[in-house]
């Protein structure tokens, strides 16, 4: 387990004499105060907390339309500019809404600016 960077930190029997059941980590999470205590069925219970950190700290960027900025036009004349019977030939429901949603993006993408 070492060559995998894991830890196994069970190290009392959990059923009978034999280490069954397991708690891996990698190196660098922490496990706190791991029992292995009372019987549920025929393996005992293993308690533990593990301490990780809060993704919530974590700063997050997110592209924003700008409106205000965008060529109306421009975008209606591309998403225009598309055969779409050809584009939908035999396609079901969700393949034409695919398609659509794609062509949407894309235009958006083109005549959208962000902020």
């Amino acid at each position: 387990m070492n060559t995998n960077s894991l830890q196994q930190h069970v190290n009392k029997p959990t059923r009978g004499n034999n280490i069954l059941d397991l708690v891996m980590t990698t190196t660098d999470l922490s496990i706190n105060c791991l029992e292995v205590t009372d019987k549920i069925g025929d393996h005992k219970m293993i308690d533990f907390s593990l301490e990780v950190e809060d993704s919530n700290t974590r700063t997050q960027h997110k592209q924003v339309l700008n409106y205000k900025g965008a060529n109306f036009e421009l975008m209606k004349e591309e998403l225009g500019s598309y055969n779409y019977e050809v584009l939908m030939n035999n396609k079901n429901a969700k393949e034409c809404y695919m398609i659509l949603k794609d062509k949407i993006a894309t235009a958006t993408g083109h005549h959208i600016p962000t902020r």
